[in-house]
């Protein structure tokens, strides 16, 4: 940028003074102070476009590394369970073939039927009126609400000094 010192502001503005005269002298300096403006901001617009975007591909850039990253453990996690599975097939059909065997030399099957069916679920008819009416015992002490009812004597009785007696 363009250094400039006092003495050279100095001699500008009385070149200013006497070529633009002093009356026009405060519009001028008004509409160069708004021009100086704009152009400041539009510089600094210029650059945060520059930066947003110098970030962008940065964030386009991890985007594709976390991509590739989840894509390679997505391979060998399913790699692995294909061994996993073939291995477990392998053994439930030397397993299976082991039973036949065994099965069939014996002559009979080892495994039978249920005599009967399992019961059926019946619901309890519990009081579920009861209970979705409930409140919990410490939101009632957290709320203040009373929990143990009082009739206006006992609580008149319990509230009462020590010292008093009832009137009568």
């Amino acid at each position: 940028m363009i250094d400039f010192g006092f003495d050279k502001l100095a001699l500008i503005g009385a070149v200013a003074l006497i070529v633009i005269g002093p009356e026009k002298l405060p519009k001028v300096a008004r509409t160069l102070g708004h021009l100086l403006g704009k152009a400041q901001r539009y510089v600094a617009d210029v650059k945060a476009e520059v930066n947003r975007s110098i970030e962008l591909d940065e964030l386009k850039k991890m985007k594709t590394q976390f991509e590739d990253a989840a894509r390679d453990v997505e391979s060998s996690v399913s790699q692995q369970m294909n061994e996993a599975s073939s291995s477990f097939e392998k053994d439930w059909a030397s397993i299976g073939t082991s039973l036949d065997g065994s099965a069939s030399s014996a002559g009979t099957s080892t495994y039978e039927p249920l005599a009967s069916p399992p019961p059926e679920y019946r619901h309890p008819r519990k009081k579920w009126r009861l209970k979705r009416g409930a409140t919990p015992q410490w939101y009632k002490q957290r709320q203040g609400i009373r929990t143990n009812a009082q009739s206006g004597a006992a609580r008149v009785a319990r509230f009462r000094p020590p010292g008093l007696k009832a009137p009568r």
